[in-house]
């Protein structure tokens, strides 16, 4: 048969479409889904990351990785308080300056629900993948994990007061993710259980809600049935004079932990790190130790201040990780002036960041000449109202750029001595004044 010109050059058409569609199909199979590929977020900025996986209780991911990011970096998840949010804790804590320093990356969930507080009440949440916000925090584990290959030996979680809650609830639900917590304020995992869909359990908030260590012990061992691998470490920070989740709280917290940790309710180890501070050490005596508790005297619930974090790294074990320390913020300078009249003044403190890196969120400690006692202030909260005193940042200043300046004030009555105040320190060192 003989064959046309049109004929021919159809074949010949359909030949170089079949070459082509050849080529695409190999690069196609050739080419990772979009599923199997995750984008890392910029370095050094708070970043929201969402379609993070398995969430059914709609939590906001927020993650900060520093721009030293180590190969296989460890992993912290920052967990916030009741009415706070992943941004607040990113801002309220010195976690993403540590980060900076060695190399870790920090998870921030945030709380969508009207009360922000975290679920650590329903039988969900105190189960092992049982569907509440749990589960969502383990998604963001793994997502983190897979997108900057983290090391899964070393996953840590904190929080205050709910995000301590969650700090109990995850390393009970989660034992072999985690290899240590640090609760600033909470309750034992299992102390807020409700079974009426209720968030709040004033039972145990009042501190009345009491079990043996064997007991406290089994409720953890009960969110993840038949589990005989090793357990993560906890410390658990508490002020006596808690009045939102009552002081005996502490001791059922250790009770529970010793137990699920095989040690002694003996402390193996005891002092003062710091005035008003008992730290107590179980199963061993060094930084280490299986259970380490701390308790503040005379502190309410709002007990977090700026340098705890720093203790719970050198708990979890990473202070000395990462790249050499990096430049940080806390350089400063203080200029103190006073108007004073009869037995009153007016104090003006402009506080500047000499530092080469930005402060996000700052407290500044000073201290009041004999006499002297603060009676209202601006630009930041005071406490206590004499002697060493600490204004810590409000929302609308807690950020200072490097060169950039703040400027707080207070006015206080005098018995005759108007000077300034001296002893300045931000965020725990030192500043010069002028």
């Amino acid at each position: 048969m003989s064959t046309t010109p049109r004929n021919s050059a159809r074949r010949r058409l359909s030949s170089v479409l079949l070459a082509v569609l050849s080529l695409l199909a190999a690069a196609l199979l050739s080419a990772p889904t979009a599923s199997a590929r995750t984008e890392a977020v910029p370095a050094a900025t708070l970043t929201e990351v969402t379609g993070f996986g398995a969430n059914p209780s709609n939590l906001q991911m927020y993650l900060y990785v520093p721009a030293n990011v180590t190969a296989h970096p460890a992993v912290v998840v920052a967990v916030h308080y009741c009415t706070g949010s992943g941004p607040a804790m990113y801002n309220g804590t010195e976690w993403a300056q540590l980060a900076d320093t060695h190399g870790f990356v920090v998870i921030y969930p945030s709380v969508t629900r009207a009360s922000k507080c975290f679920d650590v009440s329903s039988p969900q949440a105190l189960k092992r993948g049982g569907g509440s916000d749990p589960v969502g925090i383990k998604s963001m584990i793994d997502w983190t994990v897979d997108a900057y290959s983290a090391d899964t030996t070393r996953i840590y979680a904190t929080g205050i007061s709910s995000g301590a809650m969650m700090t109990n609830v995850l390393l009970g639900d989660y034992p072999d993710v985690f290899a240590a917590g640090a609760a600033f304020s909470g309750v034992p995992f299992g102390c807020f259980a409700t079974t009426d869909g209720s968030e709040w359990n004033s039972a145990c908030s009042g501190g009345t809600i009491t079990h043996t260590p064997q007991e406290w012990g089994n409720l953890v061992r009960a969110a993840y049935p038949g589990y005989t691998g090793t357990r993560p470490r906890m410390q658990v920070w508490h002020g006596t004079e808690d009045d939102v989740l009552r002081y005996a709280n502490f001791g059922e917290e250790i009770k529970q932990w010793t137990n699920v940790l095989g040690v002694s309710q003996t402390p193996a180890a005891t002092d003062s790190p710091a005035s008003g501070w008992t730290r107590t050490r179980y199963g061993a005596t060094g930084d280490r130790a299986p259970v380490e508790a701390i308790s503040l005297q005379g502190v309410g619930h709002n007990l977090y201040s700026w340098g705890m974090a720093d203790r719970a790294l050198t708990f979890f074990g990473l202070g000395g990780d990462g790249p050499a320390p990096q430049p940080q913020p806390g350089a400063c300078k203080v200029t103190a002036t006073t108007n004073a009249w009869n037995t009153g003044l007016t104090a003006s403190l402009t506080l500047t960041n000499t530092g080469t890196t930005a402060i996000n969120g700052w407290q500044l400690a000073f201290t009041l000449p004999g006499g002297q006692t603060i009676t209202n202030g601006w630009g930041a909260t005071y406490a206590p109202g004499s002697g060493a005193v600490t204004a810590a940042n409000a929302s609308y200043n807690a950020t200072i750029a490097p060169n950039a300046s703040v400027s707080i004030g207070y006015q206080a009555n005098h018995s005759g001595n108007s000077a300034a105040p001296g002893g300045f320190t931000l965020n725990g060192k030192a500043c010069t004044t002028s």
